[in-house]
């Protein structure tokens, strides 16, 4: 229905007005707040498992190639937090487009809670879980490339300042999780945008899964379909990204401190 970034934005204004640009705001903050929660809990838990892997010492400093693989298996069990709220989210975002496409009745309400009893009435508590083989598929790789390309960036910052990690201040860091964040979202976007159509797709009934939905689009819109979005995403995840790390190894430190660890 869009031509692009700016059309979008100024389609939706124009049809639902300033609202229409928060749909799904609840449930991207639910999903954010559980799966951020879960995965730095889980990530401090899987460089725990590297270690043992790799038969190292507790607590011996890990190379920045670990902790990536550290933060990819964490993804997995974020993947588990994330994907119900995801599928909210989707859905409100894409009500509009639905019911003017004709894949929806017209008339629907469209609130986080006629969503939820909306899949509820339909598929159970499992139907919040349709995509969650595409988050996983994307999260593995995303996640590797999120944490790796983060203590990569802090690395090359603390050796042309020459300190540690710790020490190279807080625009660097945030520059270094924003870096991250961009490193993510260049890699998964097209699995990204496989599993939001499946997501998506579910409101109608539609039910194919992952690779019919990828071929589906390269068949029918072409494989640039795959980064329809990526602007925004991009604009969006330097600064959100800078203020997660950010807000991340702040509030380790102030909890290391606390405790006196």
């Amino acid at each position: 229905m869009y031509r692009g970034f700016i059309h979008c934005f100024v389609s939706t204004f124009k049809q639902v007005g300033l609202r229409g640009l928060y749909k799904g705001t609840t449930p991207a903050l639910l999903a954010n707040i559980s799966e951020n929660a879960v995965l730095f809990l889980s990530y401090g838990l899987c460089q725990d498992t590297v270690r043992l892997l790799l038969r190292m010492d507790k607590g011996k400093e890990l190379s920045d190639i670990q902790k990536a693989s550290a933060g990819s298996l964490a993804s997995i069990f974020s993947s588990m937090a994330l994907c119900p709220t995801e599928l909210v989210k989707c859905r409100l975002q894409a009500m509009h487009e639905m019911e003017v496409a004709g894949k929806v009745a017209k008339g629907q309400r469209s609130t986080v809670w006629s969503v939820v009893k909306a899949v509820l009435r339909t598929n159970g508590p499992l139907g919040f879980y349709q995509g969650l083989t595409s988050t996983i598929v994307r999260e593995i790789p995303g996640y590797f490339c999120f944490f790796g390309a983060y203590e990569l960036c802090r690395t090359t910052f603390a050796h042309h300042m020459d300190t540690d990690k710790d020490g190279i201040g807080i625009l660097p860091l945030m520059f270094s999780g924003g870096f991250g964040g961009a490193c993510l979202w260049l890699v998964v976007y097209p699995i990204d945008c496989v599993k939001s159509r499946i997501q998506v797709y579910s409101l109608a009934g539609r039910q194919e899964g992952f690779m019919k939905t990828f071929l589906g689009i390269i068949r029918s819109e072409g494989f640039t379909a795959l980064y329809s979005g990526l602007t925004p995403t991009m604009i969006r995840t330097f600064p959100a990204n800078g203020a997660l790390f950010l807000a991340y190894e702040f509030s380790r430190k102030f909890m290391m401190e606390t405790v006196g660890a």
